[in-house]
């Protein structure tokens, strides 16, 4: 039986991930159950090397998103394998061919299937990790500069969490552009390791709006805002004649272990009430994106299809390369997600799939299983396996 019909036939596989129990969740919990494919004339399905962790995660663990799915769920958006099995309808890919790809849900696990135009052949010289830690961060940050905002020649860009995946690969784009200054707020511990990514860089906790105003009396072109509540008003009072605020999360209602109606309700409050007689007056635009609602709700798979491959391009031409902060184990994933959500990242965090996880990780946490065995590196990958560590 060919591997299609082996999918079509509804093939049942076994496969651990990490699941969310309910919402608000602080439970994490590493669990192993059958995969059935069914339906998948158009599937890609490979075995999950690596995984991204991103701080929309945090967001769905929170139940801080619109319609959630119903729990139990497999968190996870990106992750890059090798492919194991095709759907008869799918064309382009091979058995054995190295991808990554963007997942509705269900990325941290051993075993990943998903409709072949959201799969991407990974660069030769690409590793797994950056494979990993390639698509959510640098197709948000295209389509935000590029298809929203129409970054040109000698445009100014204000950009918050530099050091973030998004903010790192905001910054690399910038600098396919001449003359193009990138304005960027980070945590101060972040500045000397991202100083020479962005032309100007602030203290996330200063009053950014008088510095930039200081070099820039007439503000930026474009306003890059995963943050909301009170800097949407900041971002706007910044904004140049015809320049565009986007924004593209909200990181400032993830406070704590759960979800917060106070910090919810906070942020919110904190947000400008915008008046549209003055947003024609003004000649500024107000945006907002998500990658996720593009993909999978509004599909627009092909128009993202279409900017991986110039992404892939620049890649290749070495103008670009993801910033990988650190890898870690399925089992570790409670460790990783806080390390995001105090902001102690630069760059993508990294979930490996074969790692085991770190001797004080297992023993502190009463919450992971225990570390199953280490298997032999992925060619390509040694060099990034060890785990780097925390940022003091």
């Amino acid at each position: 039986m060919s591997a299609g019909s082996l999918l079509r036939c509804g093939a049942q596989f076994f496969n651990a991930a990490f699941k969310f129990s309910g919402f608000p969740s602080t439970q994490v919990k590493f669990s192993s159950s059958a995969l059935i494919y069914s339906n998948s004339f158009d599937f890609i399905s490979f075995p999950c090397f690596y995984s991204g962790l991103n701080f929309i995660d945090l967001m769905v663990r929170q139940g801080n998103i619109d319609n959630p799915p119903k729990t139990p769920l497999v968190p996870g958006f990106e992750c890059s394998g090798i492919v194991e099995a095709l759907g008869d309808n799918v064309k382009g890919f091979e058995i054995g061919d190295r991808v990554m790809a963007f997942v509705n849900y269900s990325a941290w696990a051993e075993v990943v299937c998903t409709p072949v135009e959201f799969v991407y052949k990974i660069p030769d010289d690409m590793s797994f990790s950056e494979a990993a830690a390639f698509p959510m961060n640098f197709v948000t940050a295209y389509m935000m500069l590029f298809e929203v905002a129409n970054l040109r020649e000698g445009m100014s860009v204000l950009v918050h969490s530099a050091g973030g995946g998004v903010g790192q690969a905001v910054a690399q784009l910038c600098s396919t552009i001449p003359n193009v200054t990138v304005f960027g707020t980070a945590s101060s511990f972040k500045h000397e390791a991202i100083k020479d990514s962005v032309t100007h860089l602030f203290d996330r906790n200063a009053d950014y709006v008088q510095e930039v105003k200081r070099i820039s009396t007439d503000g930026v072109d474009i306003v890059l805002d995963c943050l909301c509540g009170e800097n949407t008003g900041k971002g706007l009072s910044l904004l140049k004649p015809l320049g565009t605020y986007i924004l593209y999360g909200s990181s400032n209602m993830v406070t704590g272990e759960t979800k917060s109606f106070f910090s919810f309700a906070k942020s919110w409050w904190q947000v400008e009430k915008v008046n549209p007689i003055k947003l024609y007056e003004e000649n500024k635009v107000i945006a907002g994106f998500s990658l996720l609602n593009l993909l999978f709700k509004q599909n627009r798979g092909g128009l993202i299809k279409s900017v991986m491959d110039k992404l892939l391009n620049l890649y290749n031409n070495k103008k670009i390369k993801p910033v990988v902060d650190s890898l870690w184990a399925l089992e570790e994933v409670k460790e990783a997600m806080q390390r995001i959500h105090d902001r102690g990242n630069i760059g993508k965090l990294i979930l490996d799939v074969e790692k085991a996880p770190t001797p004080l990780m297992a023993n502190d946490s009463t919450e992971t299983s225990e570390a199953g065995e280490e298997e032999e590196d992925h060619e390509g990958d040694n060099e990034n396996k060890e785990r780097m560590p925390f940022i003091q």
